[in-house]
């Protein structure tokens, strides 16, 4: 029975896969040929081009920060195949956008229906933040979409099948160890659970009763506790990487400053209670997910609808109860965990966890909605209007399209001065560092001479001065967003604790630096509240190029 069914889901998912693909391609046509962007140039890219050179799984052009090499090698091989270009790059990424989205329909579709399913793969394929990683070089969206499968056969009860999904996850991204963790906790919970009921007498059709999952799975203690140890199987191909990058490196989790940034430098409870607040924020209510999770806790007020289910006038039925409280430790697990650990509070690390919100948030306003066909659509409306709409507050660059603003202000000065200072040394900070002195990442057509410094603040600028070989122009850039009137702006408080706990700092706009730095602003442009400025150094004549 399994084979008659087994032929027409792949080949329906075959045609779901294509229509996903087909419709992020559409979506993202005038961004398939950008350069890398920020970690892209600076570590993901750098550390797939490596393998695919030297067939090294430990970058040498990068310093190593202990990522598993999934991604790096999927994009290597891409490349082997396809040619190494940006275009290559982008569709690569997206047919694992696709693949993801794909699992989650098949997610959604096995705990609630196909109605559900359409409507929470929309959402999460036009969700900012997972839109705009769909075509990105970067490994959270990866490790996202297998943790959906893994999801899906844990919920079908094939075990195994989840123990291989899970593995391939950590092989994406070391932190995707989370979702099986919080999965093992949940059973184990179940487990006790279980023993306390049989040794209080408790009648096994009560038990069943109150945790509505598969009868077979209380019926065999043995097996229940063989199937939860599956779920500790991830960790083992995730322990032999890191035994492997240590006997490579002599570091087991990267190199000593990203360990530092990540991790040691983040174990303050303020600054953990802080990022819990953000953490929270960020699967409730970022990019304009409140719309969505506030109209779902308003229906929860709302009478279930009814209608016909198995031939009978019955309820809307929920997400079953095991597997919502399943979800819950795996979206709990990720706010606790990422609270603590990471140096950049950044959405993106969420992305396992979200979408498992927009499919419980579905599923409530189809139960309980009578127009909630219509809700749906004002919520993605409301997503795309984020792609473009900045929020009133400082945000990262990579979660909405702010990010093709930075690579075309970039793009626009980096060819300048290639064309006018190619001998020049050139004072800027990184990212930029990277994209002038390493043509592979698209912004010039041969490396430039440059001298980096952290940021440009005041101090940084200042030290510039002290540089013993000099420079003849600078690049400075915003580092990071700035909105026109930021919330809290007037409260120095938070401005400490910022600077303090999150690395929050004032970049000197070009025309302020180009009067500390005593030269001259040759070139500026701004988009929506991002800026990039050329300031020429007295004299520079010799750096320029003679007509």
């Amino acid at each position: 029975m399994a084979s008659s069914d087994t032929a027409p889901r792949r080949l329906h998912s075959a045609v779901i896969f294509a229509l996903l693909f087909a419709g992020l391609v559409a979506l993202h046509i005038f961004l398939l040929r950008l350069p890398y962007f920020w970690d892209e140039a600076g570590y993901y890219v750098p550390a797939a081009r490596d393998l695919l050179l030297t067939g090294s799984l430990i970058p040498h052009s990068t310093p190593s920060n202990a990522h598993p090499p999934l991604v790096m090698a999927y994009l290597a091989l891409a490349w082997k195949v396809a040619g190494y270009a940006p275009l290559v790059t982008r569709l690569a990424m997206l047919l694992v956008a696709a693949f993801s989205l794909l699992g989650l329909f098949r997610l959604a579709q096995r705990v609630a229906n196909t109605e559900v399913a359409v409507a929470s793969t929309l959402c999460t394929a036009l969700y900012p933040v997972f839109f705009m990683q769909s075509s990105l070089a970067q490994v959270d969206l990866t490790a996202a979409g297998l943790t959906f499968w893994a999801l899906l056969a844990y919920v079908e009860e094939r075990r195994e099948a989840m123990a291989l999904w899970f593995s391939l996850a950590v092989l994406a991204k070391e932190t995707a160890i989370l979702a099986p963790a919080a999965l093992f906790g949940f059973e184990c919970i179940r487990l006790a659970a279980k023993r306390r009921d049989r040794s209080a007498g408790v009648s096994p059709a009560v038990a069943r009763a109150s945790r509505p999952r598969s009868s077979e799975e209380g019926s065999n203690p043995s097996s229940s506790v063989r199937r939860t140890s599956l779920l500790l199987l991830p960790a083992i191909p995730l322990a032999l990487w890191y035994a492997y990058h240590r006997a490579r490196t002599a570091f087991i989790f990267g190199n000593p400053e990203f360990f530092r940034y990540n991790v040691q430098a983040t174990m303050h409870p303020l600054r953990i209670l802080l990022a819990f607040v953000m953490r929270l924020w960020q699967i409730t209510g970022y990019m304009n997910l409140y719309p969505l999770t506030l109209t779902a806790l308003f229906a929860m007020w709302l009478p279930p609808l009814r209608g016909r289910v198995a031939n009978r006038d019955e309820q809307r039925p929920r997400i079953a109860l095991d597997v919502q409280f399943a979800f819950l430790a795996v979206i709990a697990t990720y706010v606790l965990a990422m609270a603590v650990i990471g140096g950049a509070v950044l959405a993106r690390y969420m992305l396992p966890a979200v979408p498992l919100v927009i499919v419980i948030c579905v599923s409530t306003l189809w139960r309980r909605v009578r127009i909630w066909r219509g809700a749906a659509l004002l919520v993605l409306l409301a997503f795309v209007a984020a792609w473009f709409i900045n929020p009133p507050y400082g945000f990262s660059l990579e979660d909405n399209l702010a990010y093709r603003d930075y690579i075309v202000l970039h793009q626009h000065a980096e060819t300048f001065l290639e064309a006018r200072y190619p001998m020049g040394r050139v004072l800027t900070a990184w990212p930029a560092s990277g994209e002038l002195s390493q043509p592979s990442l698209g912004y010039v057509t041969r490396p430039m001479r440059v001298l980096q410094i952290e940021n440009f603040t005041i101090e940084e600028l200042m030290s510039a001065e002290e540089l013993p070989s000099g420079f003849d122009v600078a690049l400075v850039f915003s580092t990071k967003y700035e909105p026109p009137h930021p919330m809290l702006e007037n409260w120095r408080a938070w401005e400490r604790i910022k600077t303090e706990y999150f690395g929050y700092h004032r970049d000197l706009p070009p025309a302020a630096a180009a009067r500390l730095l005593g030269g001259k602003l040759i070139y500026t442009e701004t988009r929506q509240g991002q800026w990039v400025g050329v300031i020429e150094m007295q004299p520079v004549q010799e750096a320029r190029l003679s007509f």
